[in-house]
């Protein structure tokens, strides 16, 4: 524990003379994983330490606490431990070590015994389910899959579409960049991703045969009703049209979210002018979205890094078209699976159920 306890004092030491230097948390982190790896303290912790400093506290040394022994699991360090896994769920061992001064044995027992916790690969979750929005799930996915199957309606006439922010470097998941090392050899470093890296909006759309339009929204671009109509919807409505000469757009139902653009009062009525219904989508159920479920990792898992602008979209476009139609046609199948999983599961999120 000592050793520990110096390589903190030196972390925090680093991190005091950059911040008095007038360097940002983002860049002093990438300095520490640059140069210590895996063994650099959390982003979270370098935020923390950082505004200690602005804020005028110059103790490299640990405050005392009072009665705390290292390998104590009291009330008061349960609490500790709680709120630092609530401020970064991604906290490890070392980072709690560092933090607290625990034992390792004393952090895993508060860990597993009273927290109840256990670290996964997880997927976010992006809202706590009141008991009317699962209610509203349910009955909404009821209805959808009803219509289904009394062939009412068929997954070939369902198109959907949405946004999503597309990085120009790839992180990836920890599991995906796990690797084989000769001895002696030191593994990668992976930087962490900052919110100021360069990325790009991008609005696809789909249907079970295949792709219908991708679209790169311009820096500085505001996608409101009036943008989602003459960049996504208009495209997406002359493409189908195209494909479908005898019939157009008879029939056609449009699966999208309900985020702002989707429900403005203008594009309501575009829809209706065109004879295009629109699909019921709960409220805050990415897992019933097919861009949320799969488009949107398949395109990410498969990415490489770029460096601008033409490059990404060229890429992300030629990911898109080279998916083989089948995986579309699967996907459409998922969904309708999906909806019987949410009514089963009682209108909870269901993708912890999922093989």
């Amino acid at each position: 524990m000592k050793s520990q306890k110096m390589e903190n004092q030196n972390f925090r030491f680093y991190i005091m003379t950059r911040t008095l230097l007038e360097v940002d948390p983002t860049t002093i982190h990438k300095e520490l994983v640059t140069a210590y790896g895996d063994h650099a303290v959390s982003y979270p912790t370098v935020q923390r330490w950082s505004k200690k400093t602005r804020e005028g506290e110059m103790e490299i040394e640990d405050n005392p606490r009072s009665g705390r022994r290292v390998s104590e699991t009291t009330q008061e360090n349960i609490e500790l431990v709680r709120s630092l896994i609530e401020e970064d769920p991604h906290s490890t061992y070392d980072d709690i070590e560092a933090e607290t001064e625990l034992s390792r044995g004393t952090i895993f027992n508060i860990i597993r015994d009273h927290l109840k916790l256990e670290k996964v690969t997880s997927r976010w979750v992006p809202h706590e389910l009141t008991p009317q929005q699962k209610q509203e799930r349910v009955r909404i996915c009821r209805e959808n899959l009803a219509k289904f199957q009394n062939n009412s309606w068929r997954t070939c006439n369902i198109i959907t579409g949405d946004e999503t922010w597309i990085y120009y470097r790839q992180v990836g998941r920890k599991a995906s960049q796990a690797h084989w090392i000769g001895e002696g050899l030191s593994p990668k470093t992976v930087v962490r991703r900052n919110k100021y890296e360069p990325k790009m909006l991008f609005s696809i759309f789909f249907k079970s045969n295949g792709w219908l339009w991708i679209h790169a929204v311009g820096s500085g671009e505001t996608v409101d009703g009036n943008y989602y109509i003459d960049n996504c919807l208009a495209p997406v409505i002359e493409e189908l049209k195209e494909q479908r000469p005898n019939s157009g757009v008879k029939g056609i139902k449009l699966l999208h979210d309900n985020a702002r653009p989707h429900v403005a009062i203008e594009v309501k009525n575009f829809l209706k002018k065109e004879g295009i219904s629109v699909m019921p989508h709960p409220a805050y159920s990415p897992d019933l979205a097919p861009c949320d479920f799969w488009l949107n990792d398949y395109i990410k898992r498969n990415l490489k890094d770029h460096t601008n602008e033409d490059s990404l979209f060229k890429a992300v476009s030629k990911i898109v078209e080279n998916i083989p139609e089948k995986e579309y046609k699967k996907t459409f199948d998922k969904l309708l699976e999906r909806m019987q999983l949410c009514i089963d599961n009682k209108g909870e999120y269901f993708e912890h159920l999922l093989k």
